[in-house]
């Protein structure tokens, strides 16, 4: 499986962007789908999740009420909406995607949970 990250840019403090990760060729829909970030000198960390049914969804806290995930099946395709960015999310963001079944409810916002990762797309908030 290969996830195609996309959306990434620069942008100033307060703006907004919208990530992309498709998955070209198979079907979203058998998919729980994580994005992570991860920044000079830190960790990857987790950013949101969400359920092959989109039915479950998690976020990190440093991104509650800013940042909003969600999936359109029939376009392969799940989004990640940041408004009101940070400086503080300056970094590369990676999408990753773990088989589970059609339309359930299975979930994990641990980055090992994850066998498959799309290259990043960076994102650059200026203050």
């Amino acid at each position: 499986v290969q996830l195609q990250a996309s959306g990434g840019g620069l942008v100033q403090a307060g703006g907004s962007l919208r990530l992309s990760c498709a998955f070209p060729g198979v079907a979203a829909t058998y998919y729980a789908t994580g994005w992570f970030r991860q920044a000079p000198g830190k960790e990857r960390e987790g950013v949101s999740c969400i359920s092959s049914s989109g039915g479950r969804t998690f976020y990190g806290d440093s991104v509650k009420g800013r940042f909003t995930i969600s999936r359109d099946n029939a376009k392969n395709t799940v989004y990640l909406q940041m408004n009101s960015l940070e400086p503080e999310d300056t970094a590369v963001y990676y999408c990753a995607a773990r088989r589970t079944a059609a339309n359930n409810d299975y979930l994990s916002s641990d980055r090992d949970w994850y066998p498959y990762w799309g290259r990043g797309t960076q994102v650059t908030v200026s203050s």
